[in-house]
């Protein structure tokens, strides 16, 4: 398989004054084309960093993150924002739901951005896909947290991204709720043909994918 995301050398630092916080510290792995991988660790490992760095939201302090053949480092905010719009779906931990925009418009919104027309009945077919096409004109203060995170899952795949982040996707929900995402996350990714990566707690869901890289300290550790 082609690979999808390239990761070499890369590291994070932070400083404030003369003091250095290194969050990510000579990261080296690549990700093959429509795989699963997760990675996992204890809080504060530099998880969600990583995570960030890969999706093209923060930028790293040294080496190269290549998305799709498309080197991240040195591009602009307006160039990385392209990037995500065109390649990367993205699901967050507490759901980023636009509150004032019902559960259809925010599932539109990335359609939007790219200038897609008749963007209408795809975002409907995704919320029926999810089980929430009855629901579509509710805001997301009426729906409860499994709802808003189906909604954030049909909006991640509107724009058919080639690679999909899910930050604690299921961190925020009960058992059952959680087993009914993950069912969903994964069907929807293996119809999709979606590169999966995802950051979590969960041993039992990070099991469900096919490669675990596990991050303590900042550091990959086998």
């Amino acid at each position: 398989m082609d690979t999808i995301l390239d990761l070499k050398q890369v590291s994070k630092i932070y400083k404030s004054g003369e003091r250095t916080l290194t969050v990510l510290d000579n990261i080296h792995f690549s990700i093959a084309a429509q795989s699963t991988l997760s990675i996992v660790g204890p809080s504060g490992s530099g998880k969600t960093t990583l995570l960030g760095l890969c999706a093209g939201l923060d930028r790293s302090t040294s080496g190269t993150v290549e998305l799709h053949g498309t080197k991240l480092n040195g591009l602009n905010e307006d160039q990385l924002a392209a990037v995500r719009n065109r390649y990367v779906g993205f699901i967050f931990q507490n759901f980023q739901l636009l509150p004032t925009l019902t559960a259809l418009e925010n599932v539109m919104v990335p359609l939007e951005l790219r200038g897609e027309k008749n963007i209408r009945p795809r975002a409907l077919d995704l919320l029926d896909k999810v089980g929430l096409a009855e629901r579509s004109h509710h805001y997301p203060t009426q729906l409860s947290g499994g709802e808003q995170q189906r909604v954030s899952l049909a909006r991640a795949f509107s724009n058919q991204p080639r690679i999909l982040f899910a930050d604690e996707p299921t961190g925020n929900l009960d058992a059952e709720t959680s087993e009914k995402v993950v069912k969903l996350l994964f069907d929807l990714n293996r119809e999709a043909g979606t590169t999966l990566v995802l950051v979590t707690h969960d041993l039992d869901l990070a099991a469900k994918t096919q490669r675990i890289i596990q991050i303590k300290g900042g550091k990959i550790v086998e």
